[in-house]
């Protein structure tokens, strides 16, 4: 069985003054893809990690976005990026080959404020895509991430106020559609189809995850040819070490 775990620490030595490691430990990842690390240098493996291994992918702008995978199954073979100067700048995608699969963690743009970042989101959105479909053609890919977009109504807590926000407009959504059509599984959606409230961000603001007024932005997405090793999907809620929290997919690799 492979464990994965994607999750958004948003500033992972901030998570770490939070209980990072401690939620870890619960996890029990094979594989742990972070995402918007923001620091340039791995964090030093607790004394019962030492089975496991970094691997870094900083953005060029310090404190800014950048990827990382904590793995204790090691891959094959490691790289970074699209081939795009732009987006690979950001530290946003890194492809670990483990032979029989490929695992892609990627943090996806934010559209931003007023939207001001919408066309680099979807650029982006597309640039990924076609690179996932190349994967694809040689063998398995699971991808885990924070896909900044939440699919479907049943996804936020209020859809009605966030059509025109960042993670929720109609082109973030279609992009989405459209990916999933191409033979690609949203994991957790897939087994839990009819699931309400199950988010993985929430607002610091206004009290937002007590209330649970929260999006589903973080995702673990596998290409449908390993669809019959899919076993388990779900969130993980028992950490506040950022204002995402991990999800989980295990599979029969």
């Amino acid at each position: 069985m492979f464990r994965v775990v994607s999750w958004n620490v948003n500033g992972i030595r901030s998570a770490e003054r939070k209980g990072f490691w401690e939620a870890v430990r619960r996890l029990n990842p094979d594989a742990l893809g972070l995402q918007e690390i923001k620091a340039s240098q791995p964090l030093s493996l607790p004394e019962d990690f030492s089975g496991y291994r970094w691997f870094w992918n900083p953005a060029s702008r310090k404190g800014y976005a950048g990827t990382a995978v904590l793995a204790r199954r090691w891959p094959e073979r490691v790289w970074r990026g699209l081939g795009h100067e732009d987006f690979d700048a950001e530290g946003r995608v890194q492809t670990l080959d483990y032979g029989e699969f490929y695992l892609v963690n990627a943090y996806f743009p934010n559209a931003g404020r007023e939207l001001a970042r919408l066309d680099f989101k979807l650029a982006f959105d597309e640039a990924i895509a076609d690179y996932l479909e190349g994967l694809r053609r040689s063998k398995g890919v699971i991808l885990v991430g924070d896909l900044n977009v939440a699919h479907r109504e049943i996804d936020l807590a209020r859809p009605k106020a966030n059509v025109k926000n960042a993670g929720f407009t109609p082109q973030e959504r279609a992009w989405m559609d459209d990916f999933l059509s191409r033979g690609w599984v949203d994991a957790f959606r897939y087994l839990h189809p009819d699931l309400q409230g199950a988010y993985t961000w929430w607002s610091y603001r206004f009290r937002a995850r007590e209330k649970n007024i929260g999006w589903r932005v973080d995702y673990v997405v596998i290409s449908e040819d390993l669809l019959p090793r899919l076993k388990k999907a779900y969130i993980f809620y028992e950490t506040q070490a950022s204002d995402h929290v991990p999800v989980v997919a295990e599979l029969d690799l």
